[in-house]
C-alpha cells in the first residue's frame, strides 16, 4: 500500500529515476512523489558507478523536502538503508541474516541486495530544497558480484512480485522517514547499529588509493564511521568503502 499523501509515477523505461525525480522536484513536485521505472537505460550508483538495470527488479526515486541543512539531510542515507533492510527482513524470513554495510548497502547473508543513491539541491536559507533517494532492489537478478558478493530476493526464496517488493519498501521508507523527522538521528542510529555489518570486527576502509585497517568501533552522532587503529587511535571516516579483511 502506498503511504497516505504519497504518489507514484510509473514509467516503462527511463534513463535514470534519479534524474527524472530531480527534474520533477525542481519543477515543484511535492514531498512523497515517487518515480518508479520498470527499467533504467543509464542507472547509476555512488561515485558515478553504473547500475545494471534490467527488467524484473525495482528501481525508484523518492522526493523528500525536510527543512534541514545539507549535512543533516545526508542522514537520509541511513534512513533509506533501514527501509530496505525492513523490506528484506519481511520478505526473506528469519533463516537469512540482513545487515547494512556502512553507510547504506543492504546485505543478505553478506551479499549485496540493493543500491542507494542520494542527490539533493540547496534551497533558501541554506536548507535543502529537496532530496531524492534513489534505490535499486535486486528481485529477479543481481549485477556482477562485488568483493562481498551480490544476491537477489528470488534466489533467497522470496516469491514476492516487484509490486509487492516496491510497496513493502515504500511503506518502510515512510515509517523510517517519519521516525527521523520526529526524533532526529538518535533513533535511526540505534536501529542502524543493530543491523551494522562487521561492527566490532576488523575491517578495511578504501579511501581511493589509501587503504586503512582497524576495528569498526562505532557510528558517531553524525553518521561517520569510527575506526580504531592498531596504535590505539580512532579515525573518523566520513566517506569510503568498507570491506571485511582479506583472508
Amino acid at each position: 500500500m502506498i503511504p497516505a499523501g504519497w504518489s507514484v509515477v510509473t514509467l516503462d523505461s527511463v534513463g535514470s529515476t534519479n534524474d527524472e525525480a530531480m527534474a520533477r522536484a525542481e519543477a515543484g513536485a511535492p514531498e512523497g512523489t515517487v518515480v518508479r521505472a520498470l527499467r533504467q537505460e543509464s542507472g547509476r550508483g555512488r561515485r558515478g558507478r553504473g547500475w545494471d538495470s534490467p527488467p524484473g527488479n525495482v528501481y525508484s526515486s523518492t522526493i523528500l523536502r525536510p527543512p534541514v541543512p545539507p549535512a543533516e539531510a545526508a542522514q537520509l542515507s541511513f534512513v533509506a538503508a533501514l527501509a530496505v533492510a525492513d523490506m528484506a527482513e519481511q520478505l526473506v524470513g528469519a533463516d537469512h541474516r540482513v545487515a547494512i554495510k556502512w553507510p547504506n548497502d543492504v546485505l543478505v547473508d553478506d551479499a549485496k541486495i540493493s543500491g542507494i543513491l542520494l542527490e539533493s539541491a540547496v534551497g533558501g536559507g541554506g536548507l535543502v530544497g529537496h532530496v531524492v533517494i534513489g534505490v535499486g532492489i535486486n528481485v529477479a537478478s543481481a549485477p556482477p558480484a562485488t568483493r562481498y558478493g551480490a544476491t537477489y530476493l528470488s534466489a533467497l526464496g522470496s516469491t514476492a512480485s516487484t509490486d509487492a517488493v516496491f510497496a513493502a519498501y515504500i511503506g518502510a521508507l515512510a515509517r523510517r522517514y517519519g521516525e527521523w523527522r520526529a526524533g532526529g538521528f538518535g533513533v535511526t542510529r540505534v536501529e542502524w547499529l543493530r543491523r551494522a555489518a562487521w561492527l566490532d570486527r576488523d575491517i578495511e576502509v578504501s579511501l581511493g588509493e589509501t587503504v586503512l585497517r582497524g576495528r569498526f568501533a562505532d557510528l558517531d552522532e553524525q553518521g561517520a564511521l569510527l575506526l580504531q587503529t592498531a596504535d590505539g587511535g580512532v579515525r573518523r571516516i566520513t566517506a569510503g568503502d568498507i570491506f571485511p579483511p582479506r583472508a
